[in-house]
């Protein structure tokens, strides 16, 4: 229904409610489908499903451009993508095993405790904090990295050809390498119990990365960088889903828990365009803007080894 109301869109208006609302489901969705892992899948298997989760993300946004691109027209785009929407959830519906609570074990809904529990003190749960914090500063890396390519293209690199077609090359080729390491990184860090290594590794492949879009402007470059953060952000989804997942505060939360991980996931796309911005603009362009988003993900590799409870 919401990609309904942005497929009928008529103002910047409507179209800023109708993507609020697509978010809102959205993210809602996915938190109450991340929460069935800690509570169905074992410890020793994390990592695994954390792939496939990847792999579903990538698998989607390829999906979805699939649909949008072939629908003709943005208006039969939305409508393909609303379908699909509501048909990818089925199988979850119908094959799910989740154990619902009896009414008498619900604590009673108060509007003062549902707000009052967003808020989890690092100061009791540090470990918790210090994987928020760091899922925040690799997911704003990501997506300094990726959210100005097209610009990035036409400004720095000049690309010759149609940029638009430049950005599709660059993504195909981000999802491609992701692809490969996602699931087979997941397996390994189950079969070795290590979390914060993979992480660390990760987070200073992905810095690489953007510091190769900062001093190496050309088209080969971009190239050669997006295979590599592709490597790196493959490695990192899917080991810190499972490292998320094993320091979550009580099992009674997880669902709210992974709510509050998943803004870690969201606000940095929106925080990304404003800070991206006024340095490209003002503080040194796309070289300064790409040495930010190298030292946001090194910043997040440091700090995951402040995270005490996970090997």
């Amino acid at each position: 229904y919401k990609r309904h109301l942005l497929s009928r869109a008529a103002s910047v208006t409507a179209v800023i409610a109708g993507w609020c609302l697509v978010q809102l489901a959205l993210n809602a969705a996915f938190a109450a489908l991340t929460a069935a892992v800690p509570d169905q899948v074992p410890r020793r298997q994390r990592g695994l499903v954390g792939g496939w989760l990847g792999v579903s993300q990538v698998g989607g946004i390829l999906v979805g451009t699939a649909l949008a691109t072939a629908a003709g027209g943005i208006t039969a785009g939305y409508l393909a993508c609303a379908a699909f929407s509501v048909l990818a959830a089925v199988p979850y519906v119908l094959m799910r095993r989740d154990v619902r609570l009896s009414p008498a074990d619900r604590p009673p809904f108060r509007w003062r405790s549902f707000l009052t529990g967003f808020w989890i003190d690092p100061r009791r749960h540090p470990d918790f904090g210090w994987a928020w914090l760091t899922r925040f500063l690799m997911n704003l890396s990501y997506s300094i990295s990726t959210m100005y390519l097209l610009y990035y293209l036409t400004d720095a690199v000049r690309y010759e050809g149609d940029a638009d077609t430049g950005v599709l090359i660059l993504t195909a080729l981000n999802a491609l390498t992701l692809l490969a390491t996602v699931v087979v990184s997941g397996i390994r860090s189950d079969r070795s119990g290590r979390r914060k290594a993979y992480v660390i590794g990760s987070g200073l492949v992905i810095t690489a990365a953007t510091l190769l879009l900062a001093v190496w402007q050309t088209w080969t470059g971009a190239v050669v960088a997006s295979l590599v953060l592709g490597v790196g952000f493959g490695v990192y989804t899917s080991v810190d889903f499972a490292l998320l997942t094993d320091v979550l505060p009580t099992a009674e939360d997880r669902g709210r828990d992974l709510g509050v991980i998943n803004i870690a996931n969201a606000l940095p796309q929106v925080l990304a365009p404003v800070i991206a911005a006024p340095v490209v603009s003002h503080l040194g362009g796309y070289t300064a803007l790409y040495a930010l988003a190298g030292f946001l993900a090194l910043a997040g590799s440091v700090l995951v080894r402040r995270i005490r409870g996970v090997a």
